[in-house]
């Protein structure tokens, strides 16, 4: 006796929610109403990438890849360890994002190019996240 109740229950709980879906007129149009909090229709999305005024080269850099890093660039050298999660690779105290992972290995010397990421979520718990534009051993 229990199944006709169950489903009986579970027919009238679909039809409530089909009934509290539909608009109020009875018409299955689901084109949105006008707004009528009295805010501006978002006419254009903005625009994704931030512009930048490219800024100098700063002169004191040397050595690594033919050009300095971008606006907001950097460029480490060290020593690559493993971090304590898997495939988490540290540099000085940055966190390897990215990068061709043929030459970044735990225990190979490198020379990094990238720029910090502070506020990047990641599932490693260490370091500052630091995205690797490239990569090459020293």
């Amino acid at each position: 006796m229990k199944t006709p109740r169950t489903v009986l229950v579970a027919l009238l709980a679909g039809l409530a929610l089909t009934a509290c879906a539909a608009p109020g007129d009875g018409s299955a149009d689901p084109s949105p109403s006008p707004s009528t909090t009295g805010a501006a229709p978002v006419t254009s999305q903005p625009d994704p990438v931030p512009s930048v005024t490219p800024s100098r080269p700063n002169p004191t850099w040397k050595g690594g890849p033919s050009t300095p890093p971008g606006v907001g660039g950097t460029t480490i050298t060290g020593t690559i360890r493993a971090g304590v999660e898997p495939n988490c690779l540290l540099l000085d105290d940055h966190l390897l994002v990215g990068g061709p992972r043929d030459v970044l290995k735990a225990g190979a010397r490198v020379e990094v190019t990238g720029r910090p990421e502070p506020g990047m979520m990641t599932t490693c718990q260490q370091g500052t996240p630091f995205v690797v534009e490239s990569a090459r051993p020293v």
